[in-house]
């Protein structure tokens, strides 16, 4: 197979997708609850099966604790260097900093990662992500809250966390593999009836994201300067924090090679959910344009990514 063949194998998919997805919407195909019915579909319950199996065949050692806590650090530099260095460039938005930090790994990350190096590496990118998704869950939520006048209670916050089936998959993915129970239960023949189940769920995720991602990207009326602004400084800031990043985990480890992994995450959008915090229409506007361009920007590094065969 030629290059280019490898190349377009990976990312007219991708791009089929997204068209279908931008069809529907233009000819009312699916109505906006059928869309939110189908990123339900997606995120609650066929991710969380590709999870579940990722982390419980993963072998672990010290660094899948570090990797973590190394990733939620990023995440906060990356928010107080937007806090920081919004003003100073007159970016008045008070969601500036939670453009430039999380990472949307759910919606997009993993279905991009897999088309592009096969389910079988999925835990690569899946011990990238898990540090930031406790930030999400938490921290970012927590400030968000905080700065649009909300409160929210630790009792509320852990009630959200638990009851994710993200989180819960992850958690049972954890306790299978760390204590070797996955494997245990591979002569008896019970991990591969375990695999062949979550096999079977999240077979349609990248799909249907990409379908969903298709339906909500919407370039019309997007207020170009401010946008293409906050979504520079977002590069910028990705691109510093994702280079001493990948550094750092080439000295630590170097065996690991986690390059595509890392450049991926640095890639992508900030979180999708980030319009819902939004209080008036002009604010909701302002962000969703930039996820909407940020996402273009993932999506034409995947193809570079395709391309070059990282």
């Amino acid at each position: 197979m030629s290059p280019v063949t490898g190349a377009l194998r990976t990312i007219l998919p991708v791009m089929l997708m997204l068209f279908l997805g931008a069809l529907c919407r233009k000819k009312a195909l699916i109505s906006r609850e059928g869309i939110q019915a189908l990123k339900t579909v997606a995120v609650q319950i066929a991710l969380p099966a590709v999870l579940l199996h990722t982390f419980a065949v993963t072998q672990y050692s010290l660094r899948d604790v570090i990797i973590p806590l190394m990733m939620f650090g990023v995440c906060v530099i990356a928010w107080q260097l937007g806090k920081t260095l919004g003003p100073k460039l007159h970016m008045t938005s008070p969601f500036v900093p939670y453009l430039t930090t999380g990472f949307e790994a759910g919606m997009l990350g993993y279905a991009l990662f897999t088309l592009l190096y096969g389910s079988e590496r999925v835990a690569e990118f899946a011990r990238i992500d898990l540090g930031q998704v406790l930030f999400v869950f938490t921290l970012y939520k927590i400030l968000l809250n905080r700065d649009e006048g909300k409160r929210i209670a630790p009792k509320q916050l852990f009630r959200e966390m638990a009851l994710s089936p993200i989180i819960l998959a992850i958690v049972a993915g954890v306790i299978l593999g760390a204590t070797s129970l996955y494997q245990a239960l591979v002569p008896s023949g019970i991990s591969s009836i375990l695999d062949a189940c979550t096999d079977f769920v999240s077979a349609p995720t990248a799909a249907l994201i990409l379908l969903a991602i298709g339906y909500d990207l919407v370039l019309a009326d997007i207020p170009w300067k401010s946008t293409l602004s906050v979504v520079g400084l977002r590069l910028a800031i990705m691109a510093v924090l994702g280079a001493a990043m990948f550094v750092t985990l080439r000295l630590l480890w170097p065996d690991m090679h986690s390059e595509a992994a890392v450049i991926l995450m640095f890639l992508l959008p900030p979180p999708f959910v980030l319009p819902v915090f939004a209080t008036s229409e002009d604010q909701r506007t302002y962000v969703s344009a930039a996820l909407s361009i940020s996402t273009l920007v993932s999506i034409l590094g995947f193809a570079v990514l395709a391309v070059i065969g990282l």
